[in-house]
């Protein structure tokens, strides 16, 4: 019988409970325990699939198809694991089963109700990864803020688990924060004591509080903030700003976050930490021996979270190469064949991101345009991918009116088209070509190369597809599809021969890249870019960035 640890958070919302959840897990599996983590999201949405990135970040896809919280990429990346559709529920999900159950009778004309139905209905999902035997520990983040109407429901939940289960069989983390007033000089946990008040009242009482701080805790603050919250003192941990995601789960150990978890499930004769691999990647990740500029060609720069994956894709791929990757946003809306050359100065690399809609569209084929004619590294993903198609045919094949039919319906030359299979889908959630495929790699390519393998596999989230009517022309001219699915044809990666690095791909390979295994084009991405760094005089490349590793710098 697996145990269960769930993290709630309060005061605020965006404390990183999913980094905590992450790192705890990390700890864990150290240890040698079998360790897998899910999100409960509070929203009526079924998934973030339909959601715009700017209310929720970017959309994670998992082996299975499955469209999910954006926490799960830290999940796997942290784990080197694969997540699946039972990981991510949403309140949407649980209505949904409990509605359709009621509509087939399973309630045997009983009134269906938020106690006991929905929370049964909850609890069933929070332990079905448990009762599979694969699992030692089952981690359950909560969503959004303790306090908040829609949580209520996942709270009431934990509360009839820790009465139903041995009480060694549960955990309760409450992530929280402690503000620091500046003008007062100190640092204040009346917020904390009203968050496990507000958690307490709803009859769940944490065993461990997290403490997301500026500055030190003192054993004082700790003392009191045991007392008020009624906690061992060593169940108060602190959670210190650190310059690295990647450096929490050091951060934990340290506070023995993952001893004291197994102390109340009553786990004795663990083993040490297990932690070379990840050592040593921080090691790299922290001292660099050499700086590349790649400019991110996108349109939700405003939030980070919107390109979370490929961020922490060039994070692996950066200590991979000793290299330190410095992401240059460049907003796609906001270029022009008058300032592209200014727009793209002094980087290294270009990553055309992907997306969906016509707004930006134009500026991401000028900037593919300009990778293409002046031999700066390349790559484009999805979208990305499908503008580095309509640039070659627009510009080198002469088809001047070469479109997407997702831009234009009705463009006579569609050299993106929508996928057979897509066109009498009206639906919008759950629709799309997810999950993992398969793809055939031509042996001698630049793909080839890069896998080392003539067969792969890589997740995909699109309706739209290269027109295969246009294969011919594009390889005649220069442009290879080196990567196609075997059942469907469908072209899954496009390069150009005779450049120093230029590929687009259909599928997301950020979102398999891992700690432990970096995915294999950003890596080698990464290597082109030096590459081209060292090939160009310091005085083309403009002035150094003066932005951390992590620090996105707008361009527009």
């Amino acid at each position: 019988m697996a145990k269960y640890v769930f993290v709630t958070g309060g005061v605020t919302s965006s404390l990183g409970k999913g980094i905590i959840a992450a790192s705890l897990a990390k700890l864990l599996q150290a240890r040698g325990f079998r360790v897998t983590i899910q999100k409960f999201d509070p929203y009526i949405n079924i998934d973030p699939g339909t959601l715009n990135p700017y209310e929720h970040g970017e959309c994670f896809v998992t082996e299975d198809g499955a469209e999910t919280d954006l926490d799960l990429g830290h999940y796997e990346r942290f784990l080197n694991i694969f997540t699946s559709q039972a990981n991510n529920v949403t309140t949407g999900r649980i209505y949904q089963t409990v509605i359709n159950k009621e509509r087939e009778g399973a309630y045997l004309g009983k009134t269906v109700q938020v106690v006991p139905h929905i929370t049964n209905e909850i609890k069933r999902r929070m332990m079905e990864l448990g009762t599979t035997g694969e699992y030692d520990i089952v981690i359950t983040e909560i969503g959004g803020t303790i306090g908040d109407i829609e949580s209520l429901p996942f709270v009431e939940a934990i509360r009839q688990l820790q009465w139903e289960l041995p009480e060694e069989d549960t955990v309760v983390i409450h992530l929280t924060y402690i503000p620091y007033l500046k003008a007062a000089k100190e640092l204040k946990t009346k917020p904390t004591q009203h968050s496990v008040k507000m958690l307490s009242q709803e009859g769940v009482s944490p065993d461990i509080i997290v403490c997301r701080t500026e500055k030190p805790l003192t054993p004082e603050l700790k003392r009191k903030i045991a007392l008020f919250c009624n906690v061992k003192q060593e169940a108060v941990i602190e959670a210190a700003d650190q310059s690295t995601i990647y450096e929490v789960p050091l951060a934990m150990l340290r506070e023995k976050l993952d001893i004291i978890c197994l102390k109340k499930m009553n786990i004795s004769g663990y083993n040490e930490p297990e932690l070379t691999k990840w050592r040593a990647f921080l090691d790299k990740l922290k001292y660099p021996k050499t700086v590349v500029r790649i400019g991110l060609i996108g349109k939700y720069l405003e939030l980070q979270d919107a390109y979370k994956s490929i961020l922490e894709a060039f994070v692996h791929a950066g200590a991979v190469n000793e290299c330190q990757v410095q992401i240059i946003n460049v907003h796609s809306e906001y270029i022009t064949d008058e300032n592209v050359a200014e727009k793209l100065d002094g980087l290294n690399g270009l990553l055309v991101a992907p997306g969906f809609g016509l707004r930006g569209v134009e500026g991401k084929i000028t900037a593919v345009k300009y990778a293409r004619e002046n031999g700066l590294p390349f790559f484009g993903i999805c979208l990305g991918m499908q503008m580095a198609a309509i640039e070659f045919a627009r510009n080198v094949l002469g088809i001047k009116e070469a479109n997407s039919t997702e831009m234009d319906e009705n463009t006579k030359e569609p050299v993106i088209d929508l996928m057979e299979e897509q066109k009498l889908i009206t639906e919008k959630g759950g629709t799309m070509r997810l999950g993992s495929y398969t793809c055939a790699i031509k042996p001698g390519s630049l793909a080839y190369t890069i896998y080392g393998a003539e067969t792969i596999t890589e997740r995909h989230r699109h309706r739209w597809e290269f027109n295969n009517k246009y294969i011919e022309a594009f390889e005649k001219a220069g442009m290879i599809a080196s990567g196609k699915n075997p059942a469907s044809g469908l072209v899954e990666v496009i390069e150009l021969a005779h450049h120093p690095f230029f590929i687009g791909v259909q599928y997301h390979p950020e979102l398999k890249s891992t700690v432990e295994n970096p995915q294999p084009i950003f890596v080698n991405f990464v290597k082109a870019t030096m590459a081209y760094s060292n090939s160009v005089p310091d005085s083309a490349q403009g002035e150094p960035a003066k932005v951390s590793q992590q620090t996105q710098k707008h361009m527009a």
